[in-house]
Parts: structure tokens; sequence; C-alpha cells
């Protein structure tokens, strides 16, 4: 009979550790959603703001308001004071809408920064991941190599396609920033890099294939790179 008693009275305090240890996880589970719904002042643009656009033009309440958005969706980077973004200037065009970020203004003299593209050449952009453009340390002047990889399981291949490929225009990245100390730091690159190349017209029309059909990878290429010994890799030959 005390066998059963305690038998009983040891499940009666399970169930009830058990109880407790369920109320707490979902206590704690509300209180992580809560914390991402939890509201936080942001700057949003009221209307398009121009490339280029000087921060001290921005107006609160007429170019710029405050908006409370919950925590989950703030932006990295995202801007809540106008006085964080002061001497400088936006890099894109910017939406009705959208969150002023720190990524997207730069100092006047890196915008100005511009690159010759040499006559006859087109210039096209490409979205990529970060980790196929160098980890989002590429910079305009920089030279490229491009890859390409063959989007078909039956007829899988690589190639470096263009050598020492002129780079004019990168946005994302690894943005270079000034604290309030006066100390130089960089922002953690976007997971999606906008990269914009000159090529002559041929090689603008197996690039414009590439990117609508395949995949595409980026390598720095100084140029004193070396260009010979490549070759098409395929199955039969990685392993050589």
């Amino acid at each position: 009979m005390n066998r059963r008693i305690i038998a009983a009275v040891v499940a009666a305090l399970l169930a009830l550790a058990g109880g407790v240890l369920t109320y707490t996880y979902a206590a704690s589970a509300d209180s992580r959603a809560m914390a991402d719904l939890e509201p936080i002042a942001v700057l949003t643009a009221i209307e398009t703001v121009p490339e280029g656009t000087e921060a001290s033009a921005l107006v609160l309440d007429e170019t710029v308001e405050s908006t409370e958005v919950p925590a989950g969706a703030v932006v990295p980077g995202a801007v809540s004071d106008l006085a964080e973004l002061d001497g400088l200037v936006a890099t894109a065009d910017l939406l009705p809408g959208e969150q002023l970020v720190t990524g997207r203004f730069v100092a006047p003299e890196d915008l100005d920064a511009t690159v010759e593209v040499p006559e006859g050449f087109h210039t096209l952009s490409r979205q990529l991941p970060t980790e196929r453009v160098i980890g989002g340390t590429l910079e305009p002047g920089d030279r490229v190599g491009v890859f390409v990889s063959l989007d078909d399981p039956e007829n899988q291949a690589t190639h470096l396609v263009f050598h020492k490929v002129l780079v004019t225009e990168v946005r994302g990245g690894i943005q270079q920033q000034t604290t309030e100390d006066g100390e130089e730091t960089e922002t953690a690159p976007e997971e999606a890099i906008m990269v914009t190349i000159a090529l002559s017209p041929p090689d603008a029309e197996k690039f414009v294939y590439a990117a609508e059909y395949e995949n595409i990878w980026l390598s720095l290429e100084p140029e004193e790179a070396k260009e010979g010994q490549t070759r098409v890799v395929d199955p039969e030959v990685i392993f050589e």
C-alpha cells in the first residue's frame, strides 16, 4: 500500500514538473516572439530620393519620416536619426517606404569616383550571391575573371570564360564606415551584390547568355595574373 502511495506521489510530482517546464518554455517562446514584434522607430523615405542626394537635404516629415516597424523587420544598418548620415550622399535611388540604411550612403568623393568604360564596350549588371563575388570585397576598378558553370545535370562543366574584366560599379558588399570616435570600420556584406562590368559586344552576348541560363562566379584577377593553362572542367577531369 505504501509503495502505491509513493508511486502515485512521484507520478504526480513528475507531471507537475513537466507542466512547469512546458509552461516555462511556452512563455519563453512567447517572449521571443513578442521581442521580434516589438516596434522600433526607423527612418523611411516618403518620396523617391534620387541617387546623389545629400543627407543634409533630407527633411523629417517631408522627405523622410519616422516609422515604427517590428524589430524582426528592421533592416541591418537602419537609421533612426538623420544625424547618423551627416556629410554623406545616397548611392542609389531610395523608393517610398524604403528604410534608410547606412550602407546606402557614402562620402561624396566616393560616389564621384567613376570608372572610365573603354570605348565601344557595353556595361552590364548582374546580381550575384556574396560568396560568388569574393565575399563582397570587390570594388570599382578591379579586374575579375568570369567563371561559367553549366546548369545542366547531364552536361556539367565549368570554365574561366573571360579574363581581367573591368568592374565599373559595385552595390552591396563590404562598406567602409567611420564611427563617432573616428575609427574606420567595415559593415557585413549583404547576401547578394550587384556588380556592373564592361565587356566587348561579343563577350557581352556570352555574358548575358550565362546570366540567363547558367551559373556565374567571379574571381579577383589583377593585370599581372597569368591567363594560360585553363581548360573546361567536367566530371571526367575533376580528379585528374
